[in-house]
């Protein structure tokens, strides 16, 4: 990055965030603090009123704003493609602003692009699989609010292998959203537990949203939460050559380390118990073989015995 694009992005974050630090600016931008000390005086001198509070960060002076910003082809079409993405994704509410803003993008960009601009989004596609449809969609706006409005929220939770009637109330302060795979899943704090926890929306029944508010977790980063799953168990299993392109294809939420193995795949996965992923292995049939932990090969030799048994 030049310095000029520097300078600009300094100012769009300041503008987006309203405060940020240097040492902030810095790591994002790939520089030293000392760089973006230069940067920020050099953009007082050309008369953007940057201001400085000790301890707090930068911070751009109230009214200020750039000019409207022109975009390229390439930037366009990468937001409204964007925008069409949020729009399958999410709710209403938010597939309704996601397309509003679509249109404030497109209005704004001169007629010459704005043809190109239709053939590109008319012939790059991404189109996402829908696994919960309206259900899935109700959850997310649910979960969405809580979120926004500091809720606390409660739902029946069904673990693999329980019914029902089996499944636990659970009642969470919501702090964030993230989709993997086809997977949407909630990062929370657990009043049962006392701890940061994550939850399938799969699972999820009977979610409601209280009265009750909260203060989320001063400390609370997603990708940080991710990383606290606790999930201690590490499996591994050896596919056949055969359905090695399908498992990748088809890659549970578990795995973490996928490599190829005497012609085959050897995945490796991280859970909390051998339940989490029983249902996954057993879509692969034959075709996959639990190398470890020995207490799961003997799981899977009983329910094959079991099996056999109902036909025998």
């Amino acid at each position: 990055m030049n310095r000029t694009d520097r300078l600009l992005a300094i100012v769009l974050e300041l503008q987006g965030r309203g405060r940020a630090r240097a040492s902030d600016l810095a790591q994002q931008l790939e520089v030293s603090k000392r760089t973006i000390y230069r940067d920020v005086l050099a953009l007082n001198e050309a008369g953007v009123p940057i201001i400085s509070a000790p301890g707090q960060g930068y911070s751009l002076m109230p009214g200020y704003f750039l000019p409207p910003l022109r975009f390229s082809v390439e930037e366009a079409v990468m937001l409204l493609l964007g925008s069409d993405v949020m729009a399958q994704t999410f709710d209403t509410d938010l597939s309704q602003a996601a397309l509003s803003a679509a249109r404030k993008i497109s209005a704004v960009l001169d007629p010459g692009m704005q043809a190109e601009l239709h053939f590109l989004r008319d012939n790059l596609r991404l189109v996402k699989r829908d696994p919960g449809g309206e259900a899935t969609r109700t959850l997310l706006r649910t979960l969405r609010q809580g979120i926004v409005e500091r809720r606390t929220v409660e739902f029946a939770y069904h673990k693999p292998q329980e019914s029902a009637q089996e499944a636990d109330i659970r009642r969470v302060d919501p702090h964030g959203l993230f989709q993997l795979n086809t997977l949407w899943m909630l990062s929370a704090f657990d009043h049962l537990r006392g701890e940061l926890r994550t939850f399938r929306l799969d699972r999820m029944a009977d979610l409601t949203a209280l009265e009750q508010r909260f203060e989320r977790q001063a400390d609370f980063r997603l990708a940080r939460d991710e990383s606290r799953e606790g999930r201690e168990l590490t499996v591994q299993v050896q596919f056949a050559p055969e359905v090695s392109r399908q498992v990748n294809e088809k890659p549970s939420y578990y795995v973490i380390h996928t490599q190829a193995h005497h012609g085959g795949l050897l995945v490796t996965l991280r859970v909390r118990a051998v339940e989490d992923i029983l249902p996954w292995l057993r879509s692969w049939g034959s075709a996959a073989r639990v190398l470890e932990p020995p207490h799961l090969q003997a799981r899977l030799t009983e329910e094959a015995r079991r099996v056999v048994q109902h036909y025998t």
